[in-house]
C-alpha cells in the first residue's frame, strides 16, 4: 500500500513539473528583443520599418519584441523626423562601443544587445531571431502598471544574474503614419511601427524591486500604446530578459 502511495506521489510530481508548476525555467525561456534604429530622412529605412512591423504582427503571441528608435542625425538632411530623439542616437553609439562596430548606420537592428543586422535583410533577421529564441533568458522580470492622469506608475521586480544590470522601460506607440515633405523620402507617406516615445532607465543598484513613474505622451491611449521593459547588463549591453505590459 505504501509503495502504491509513493508511486502515485512521484507520478503527481512528474505531472506538475511537466505542466511547469515547479519548473524554474518557465520564466527563462528564450526571447528576442529587436531594437531598430531608423529615420524618416533615410531612404533605406522604410523597407526595414515595414519588415519590423510584419515581424511584430507575426510573432505577437511569441517571445519576440520590437522597439523602433528614431535617431536625430538625419534631421539635418532636409527633413526633421517628428519622432527623432538625440538620446536614441546616443544609445546607438553606446551599442557601437559595446560591439566594437563603427560607424553607426540606419537601418540597423540589434538583437538582445549582442548582434546587429541590416534592418531590411529579412532572411538574416529571421535567423537572428531563431538563434536568440534558442537561448534561455538570464533575468526574470515582472511588471505591473497603473495610470493616473498623464503619469504611469510601473511596479517592477527583477531577478538577474548580472551584478551591474539596469532596467529600461520603453513607452511604445504601436503604429503611426507620416507624410514626409522633404529629404530623401520626399512626397512619401511612411508607416511606422513600435515607435519608442519614452525610454527611462531605472538604476537597480539600490534594489531590484520598486516603483518607477513615467510621464506619458499627450496622445497616449491604452489601445495604441504599450510598455516594454527589459533588463540590460550595463557593462556589456547584453539584454538579459524582457517583458511586455
Amino acid at each position: 500500500m505504501k509503495k502504491i502511495k509513493l508511486l502515485t506521489g512521484f507520478l503527481m510530481l512528474f505531472l506538475l513539473i511537466g505542466n511547469g508548476v515547479f519548473s524554474q525555467n518557465v520564466d527563462k525561456k528564450g526571447f528576442a528583443l529587436l531594437e531598430l534604429y531608423t529615420s524618416e530622412g533615410c531612404s533605406s529605412c522604410p523597407p526595414a520599418d515595414e519588415l519590423l512591423g510584419k515581424i511584430q504582427n507575426e510573432y505577437r503571441d511569441k517571445n519576440v519584441f520590437v522597439l523602433a528608435y528614431h535617431v536625430d542625425y538625419w534631421d539635418k538632411q532636409g527633413w526633421k523626423d517628428i519622432f527623432s530623439n538625440a538620446d536614441y542616437t546616443k544609445r546607438q553609439y553606446d551599442y557601437a562601443q559595446f560591439m566594437g562596430k563603427e560607424p553607426i548606420y540606419t537601418p540597423q537592428v540589434i538583437i538582445n544587445g549582442k548582434t546587429d543586422f541590416i534592418g531590411s535583410q529579412e532572411t538574416s533577421l529571421r535567423n537572428g531571431i531563431k538563434s536568440a529564441l534558442s537561448k534561455p533568458a538570464l533575468a526574470n522580470l515582472s511588471l505591473e502598471t497603473a495610470k493616473n492622469s498623464n503619469i504611469l506608475s510601473v511596479q517592477y521586480n527583477v531577478e538577474s544574474t548580472s551584478k551591474n544590470s539596469r532596467l529600461l522601460l520603453a513607452v511604445v506607440q504601436k503604429e503611426a503614419k507620416s507624410n514626409v515633405k522633404r529629404g530623401e523620402n520626399a512626397n512619401r507617406v511612411l508607416l511606422h511601427y513600435q515607435i519608442v516615445r519614452q525610454l527611462q532607465t531605472v538604476n537597480l543598484s539600490k534594489g531590484k524591486k520598486g516603483t518607477a513613474t513615467i510621464s506619458l505622451p499627450k496622445n497616449y491611449n491604452s489601445q495604441g500604446f504599450e510598455v516594454i521593459g527589459f533588463v540590460q547588463d550595463a557593462d556589456s549591453g547584453v539584454v538579459l530578459g524582457v517583458k511586455r505590459v
